[in-house]
Formats: structure tokens, sequence, C-alpha cells
């Protein structure tokens, strides 16, 4: 066997160990009602769309599908900004309901006036947050999304998580959804996190 495969194999070993460990860890953990049964993310104070402080301790009690993005994405934002309201107003009328929360990850930009107006073209009912940069950031990092700004100028994007987080009504992660996720099985995470 060669020098380089022997390698390979070992990585994929250690690979496979690493991923085995974390998933036991898991497992324990959601036995004992441990960390897994806790509230997901960590608590904040932002700005809504209205101008007006809004802290994480208003989004108790009630589930909730929250995004991250920006009001200059391209594509991602507000395809899934669009499908989730959509998919909002079917469950509303089979009796469920859950929240959105689009939090931006360009507050440089994102202002609460400009986020009412892309908000308001969705959904009224969808809940913009923005604030500080580092605010923003420090909210970001402790509910596990990821973002950067990518090029210079004026038009530059904004690289960012792209999965939606679904949030109990104990505050607890539910469950996420991929971007591009199949439709049929979005429809039947958001009927079981509204209780449909």
């Amino acid at each position: 066997m060669k020098t380089g495969t022997i390698i390979q194999a070992g990585l994929w070993a250690m690979v496979a160990l690493v991923a085995g460990a974390l998933a036991f860890t898991y497992l324990s953990i959601s036995r004992q009602g441990g960390a897994a049964d806790a509230p997901y993310g960590t608590p904040f104070t932002l700005v809504d769309q209205n101008g007006e402080p809004f802290a994480s301790s208003k989004l108790s009690g009630k589930p909730f599908a929250l995004f991250f993005g920006y009001t200059h994405c391209p594509d991602v934002c507000p395809t899934t900004l669009y499908e989730l309201a959509s998919h909002q107003q079917a469950i509303e009328a089979e009796g469920g309901d859950f929240r959105i929360v689009f939090v931006t990850v360009d507050p440089a930009r994102d202002t609460p006036g400009v986020l009412k107006e892309y908000v308001e073209a969705v959904s009224p009912q969808i809940v913009a947050l923005t604030g500080d940069q580092a605010d923003v950031a420090k909210m970001a990092k402790g509910w596990g999304a990821f973002f950067r700004k990518s090029g210079e100028g004026e038009d530059y994007l904004m690289d960012h998580t792209a999965t939606t987080f679904l949030i109990d009504e104990d505050g607890r992660l539910a469950g996420t959804i991929a971007y591009g996720e199949d439709p049929e099985t979005v429809t039947a995470k958001l009927e079981r996190l509204a209780g449909v």
C-alpha cells in the first residue's frame, strides 16, 4: 500500500471516530435532558423594522422560523422569505401559527426603514431585525450563523448561512430547513412546528 493511501485511510478513520464521538455525545445529552433540551441560541436585543428595541424574550411562547440574510441578496433571501410567508399563510388557514423572524447580516445598509419596506412587500407579519454591527455579529454567533462581506464598493455581497432555524414554543431547536429543500419536507416541518 502506498504512503499516500495509508495517510488517506488514516484520516478517514479519524473523521469517522470524531463523527461517532459527536453523535454519541449528542445522544447522551438528549437522553439526560441536558443541553439539547435547553433554549437554543443566546439572548439578544436588536432593533425591529419600526425602530423599536426588540429583545429575544418577545419570542418566547410561540414557535418561529428564524433566517439570517440581507435586503441586497440577489436570490436566496427573497426566495426563502417568500416561501416561508406562503407556508405561514397556508398553515394559518389550517389553524396553526408560527412567526417569521428575519435578521439582517448587513446592518450598514439595512436600516429599520429599509427592512420595513423590504419585508412588507412580502408579508407584514415578518419581524425584521437590525442593530449595531457588533450586536448583530454577537447574536449571529450565539445562534450558530455565519456571515462575511464579499467584494468592495456599494454593491458588495454578503456570504451567509442559508439555513432557516426552527424554534419551538419553549425556545428549543426543533429542526432546520436547508435552502432548496424539498417543498413537501418543508411543509411537514413547518406544520409540525406550528402544531397542525
